[in-house]
């Protein structure tokens, strides 16, 4: 079994920055593909960034593209993402996510952490 707990969330001003970081625990993350997923209130989770077990690929969704980078450190088993330009419509409950399955469904992947909040403010 792997537990994720996220932290880093919290409130900002449209233009700031924050990083996110994300512990793993129970066993080794370092062969499963690790993503972002975010969930808007009244909307669907969605993709928002994921690195290979290597760290050697990267994904993002269209909408952070340029703004935010994932990135991972298997000898400590964490991932981060590191979120510039922050835009209101990026306020959400941020959740991290370890799966061995493909990139942008969420049903890939088999461990989710409880969430942390992120939210700007115009």
């Amino acid at each position: 079994q792997v537990q994720l707990v996220e932290s880093g969330g919290g409130l900002v001003q449209a233009g700031g920055s924050l990083r996110l970081s994300c512990a793993a625990s129970g066993r080794t993350v370092s062969t499963y593909r690790m993503a972002w997923f975010r969930q808007a209130p009244g909307k669907e989770r969605e993709f928002v960034a994921a690195i290979s077990w290597s760290g050697g690929s990267t994904n993002y969704a269209d909408s952070v593209k340029g703004r935010f980078t994932i990135s991972r450190d298997n000898a400590k088993n964490t991932v981060s993402l590191q979120m510039n330009s922050l835009k209101p419509e990026d306020t959400a409950v941020y959740y991290c996510a370890a799966g061995a399955g493909g990139i942008y469904r969420i049903g890939s992947y088999d461990y989710w952490g409880q969430g942390t909040q992120v939210t700007v403010s115009s």
